[in-house]
């Protein structure tokens, strides 16, 4: 399970980095559009944060009950 929760983490980095080309390839033809992309890019940066924050917790608590 924890694997899992560590793949789903880098997608959301993938996302971040997709999200940031596109800003890019936008930013001078339609400024609306990569406005949109700038908030995916910051909402997967967050959310990239948050999941690694709450799998390092499940993590700690995992190892502090084993005997």
């Amino acid at each position: 399970m924890i694997k899992i929760l560590r793949y789903t983490e880098y997608l959301y980095l993938a996302v971040a980095v997709i999200s940031l080309y596109k800003i890019g390839e936008l930013w001078s033809i339609d400024r609306n559009q990569a406005y949109i992309f700038i908030f995916f890019a910051v909402v997967s940066v967050a959310m990239f944060l948050f999941r690694r924050n709450y799998r390092k917790r499940f993590e700690n608590r995992r190892d502090q009950e084993k005997p």
